[in-house]
């Protein structure tokens, strides 16, 4: 098989996909078992005290690893066109546990955010918007709007990808620019997905005509 451009470029993208995913597994094994100290949670003293603040976080926690990998198989066309049924299954897990479990549990946690009122803005904004465009993509498919379908689930895989993009702003931020700690998380609660929804209207914009011809 000739390797082409695209090729190369796809192998890089999911490599660095795969490699993150792996990255978010680990930092999520940190709460297996329960542990209302581990990691993030030492910073929640009062929060972690509220029982409904506890299931909506390790329900965040639990379901959104799932989310993305389950979003990650969804714009192979190998897949949706070799496997279908499995595209379809796939499909359905993540829009189900978004809608269903990662969502709102993710609007609980940012009413609770760190950061004060800018962050908590931004996270209750991300959960609300990430709800609408899964639940988006949900009605065009049964509408078989399928061009319409394709690109509510590249936006709303773009807000799931905010768990990642986040983390990795926040590296580059606090390496190159040394702000306040305080300071560069009002960046990157922004800026994790803000830019992420960017990238994904350019790519809806420069790929829908081809994807017409699908």
């Amino acid at each position: 098989m000739r390797i082409t451009p695209d090729i190369l470029l796809k192998c890089v993208i999911y490599s660095s996909l795969f490699f993150f995913t792996y990255l978010m597994i680990l930092i999520t094994l940190q709460y297996v078992p329960v542990n209302f100290t581990a990691a993030f949670l030492a910073l929640k003293e009062d929060e972690i005290k509220l029982f409904h603040y506890q299931m909506a976080f390790f329900t965040h926690v639990y379901t959104s690893i799932f989310v993305l990998i389950f979003g990650a198989f969804q714009f192979s066309t190998w897949l949706r066109q070799k496997f279908s049924g499995l595209h379809k299954g796939m499909g359905y897990a993540y829009i189900s546990l978004i809608l269903v479990f990662a969502s709102p549990s993710g609007l609980v946690m940012g009413y609770y955010g760190n950061g004060g009122i800018y962050s908590k803005i931004s996270f209750c904004l991300l959960a609300i918007l990430w709800f609408c465009f899964t639940l988006l993509a949900l009605l065009k498919i049964k509408q078989k709007k399928y061009l319409a379908h394709r690109s509510f689930m590249i936006l709303s895989y773009a807000l799931t990808l905010s768990a990642i993009s986040l983390r990795l702003f926040k590296w580059l931020i606090v390496h190159t620019l040394e702000l306040p700690p305080m300071d560069t998380y009002k960046i990157v609660v922004w800026l994790g997905w803000v830019f992420n929804l960017g990238i994904s209207i350019i790519i809806i914009k420069y790929t829908g005509h081809t994807s017409k011809q699908r």
